[in-house]
C-alpha cells in the first residue's frame, strides 16, 4: 500500500506554506522519494532546492476531471514514490475525489484561513463539509485579532467531532482552553475540581476570569501564608510540576478568610469558596480573589503534586 498525506482547503488556506514547513522537518525525512501532487497554483511556490533537499518531485493536475485513478496510477508509475502527498484543490468537492485501490490515506489534514473562514462557512458550507469531515487535523492560521475562536471550532466540530482543531497566529499556535473543553461544569451550583479539574481551572482562570466571577468552587489545597501576607488572607494552592520533577511551582489564588491566621503552614484544608475580581498588589492590578465561605481540615490527597507534564 502506498502511504498518502492529503492536504485540502481553500486556495491561499496555508496549504503550501503547511507542506513546506513539514518536508523541511527531520522527522519527516525518507530516504525514498515523494510524490507530490499539485491540484492548484497559488501565490506561493515550492523552492526548487527544498524539494531537492527532501527528494520530492512535483506534478501538476489541473483540471478536476484528470483527477482520475489511471492518471495517478500513471503518475506513481512515472516516479516510483515511497510516498505521495496531495495538495488538494479546494474547489474540486473532496467526496468525487478517488484515488487508486492500493493507494491509502496516512493522515488527512484541512489548513483554512482563519480571516476568511466566516466567509466560506457562509456561502461555500457544503465544499467546507466535505474538506474537514474526514480530517483528523484542521488547521486555523493567521487567526490574529480573532478573538471569538471558541465559535469557529463548534462549527467544526459539528461536522467532524473527532478532528483536532488547532488555532495559529504569527506568533504560532493558540494554547486556547474552550469552555466546552473544561472537565467540569461551570453551571453546577459547586464546582467540584479534582486534581486535573484544579491545574486548569487555575490555568484558565488566568485568561478567562469572567468564566468564574462569582461562581462557588471547591477543592483540597495545601495552605501557604508568607509572613507579610495581610490579615485574615491565606493561599490555598497545589504543587505542580509543569514538565520534570526539577520544574515545580506552587499555583494557588489570594483567599480571604477570617481564620487565615489559625491555619498552619503545609496543612491540607478543603475550601469552598467564591470567585472575585479585586485589586492585589501582587497581581499589580486587578485578578482572582477568594472569599472562603468555608476552609476545613482534611486529609492529604493521594497524589499531592500535580502534573501538566
Amino acid at each position: 500500500m502506498k502511504p498518502v498525506y492529503m492536504i485540502n482547503g481553500f486556495l491561499e488556506s496555508g496549504k503550501t506554506e503547511f507542506i513546506c514547513f513539514t518536508l523541511a522537518q527531520p522527522y519527516f525525512r525518507i530516504k525514498g522519494k515523494t510524490l507530490l501532487i499539485l491540484c492548484e497554483e497559488g501565490e506561493n511556490e515550492y523552492d526548487e532546492q527544498l524539494l531537492k533537499s527532501s527528494k520530492t518531485v512535483l506534478e501538476l493536475v489541473e483540471d478536476e476531471e484528470d483527477f482520475t485513478p489511471d492518471k495517478l496510477i500513471e503518475l506513481e508509475k512515472k516516479h516510483n514514490p515511497e510516498r505521495i502527498i496531495i495538495e488538494y484543490n479546494g474547489m474540486w468537492n473532496y467526496k468525487n475525489a478517488k484515488l487508486p485501490f492500493h493507494w491509502q490515506i496516512e493522515q488527512q489534514i484541512t489548513t483554512i484561513d482563519g480571516s476568511t473562514f466566516p466567509m466560506y462557512f457562509n456561502n461555500m458550507r457544503s465544499l467546507l463539509a466535505e474538506q474537514v469531515r474526514n480530517s483528523e487535523m484542521i488547521i486555523f492560521n493567521r487567526c490574529d485579532g480573532i478573538e471569538d475562536l471558541g465559535s469557529y471550532r463548534r462549527n467544526i466540530k459539528a461536522i467532524n467531532p473527532s478532528a483536532d482543531v488547532i488555532f495559529e497566529t504569527s506568533e504560532g499556535e493558540v494554547d486556547e482552553i474552550f469552555e466546552e473543553d473544561l472537565p467540569y461544569d461551570l453551571n453546577q451550583e459547586i464546582i467540584e475540581l479534582d486534581n486535573n479539574g484544579y491545574g486548569i481551572w487555575y490555568l484558565d482562570s488566568m485568561d478567562h476570569l469572567e468564566r468564574y466571577i462569582g461562581k462557588k468552587i471547591q477543592f483540597v489545597a495545601m495552605v501557604y501564608r508568607p509572613d507579610d501576607f495581610p490579615k485574615g488572607y491565606f493561599v490555598p494552592g497545589r504543587m505542580a510540576m509543569t514538565c520534570c520533577a526539577d520544574d515545580m511551582a506552587f499555583l494557588g489564588y489570594a483567599c480571604e478568610f477570617p481564620g487565615a491566621e489559625s491555619l498552619k503552614q503545609k496543612e491540607w484544608v478543603k475550601v469552598t469558596a467564591t470567585v472575585a475580581k479585586e485589586y492585589w498588589e501582587d497581581y499589580n492590578g486587578e485578578g482572582p480573589i477568594l472569599h472562603a465561605i468555608s476552609v476545613e481540615k482534611t486529609k492529604a490527597p493521594k497524589e499531592e503534586i500535580i502534573s501538566f507534564a
